[in-house]
């Protein structure tokens, strides 16, 4: 058994190999490293500019806004499969939000109830609009980041929510 660490949300994974993404973060296999060779972005104390501050903060309203939006998704699912979807997905999301409190040492976040349909379709639909908005957000934050940290956090951010696009697009087939 190896300790693996996500290079993102800095979260231990132990198992017999390196897991395809995180399980907390939901970041891809490329932002996982051994135990040794791990340099999570949030045990890094950096100077973080204006621009960067202003966008971390607009990606934590984002992302406290999707855990709540995903949790009442699953309170309303259909199956238990959907459920246990839209439950990881709104704990994934909440690390987001985490790692920018810890990137900014703000306070841990705090999650208001949201609004969502009774109807697993319509929650599919608007996961996918959802997401693509934050896949376009984080990609102009990407742009405009001048660190290095803030800018690999956005890049693992940009893929992790396009890999839940193509989740959602699987059950709206």
């Amino acid at each position: 058994m190896q300790t693996y660490i996500c290079q993102i949300c800095g979260d231990a994974y132990l198992g017999e190999g390196r897991p395809t993404d995180c399980p907390f973060c939901g970041a891809p296999g490329n932002f996982i490293k051994t135990g040794k060779e791990a340099r999570p972005i949030i045990n890094e104390k950096i100077e973080i500019s204006e621009i960067s501050r202003k966008n971390l903060q607009a990606t934590y309203d984002l992302e406290v806004k999707a855990s709540a939006i995903y949790a009442c998704m699953a309170g309303k699912a259909k199956t238990y499969e959907i459920k246990a979807m839209f439950k990881r997905l709104a704990k994934v999301e909440l690390e987001h939000a985490i790692i920018v409190t810890k990137l900014l040492g703000n306070p841990a976040p705090v999650v208001s109830p949201e609004i969502c349909s009774n109807e697993d379709m319509e929650n599919f639909k608007e996961t996918v609009k959802l997401e693509k908005h934050a896949t376009e957000v984080y990609a102009k934050f990407l742009k405009e980041a001048t660190e290095t940290n803030i800018r690999i956090f956005f890049n693992a951010l940009n893929q992790v929510e396009t890999s839940h696009i193509k989740l959602m697009e699987n059950y709206l087939i």
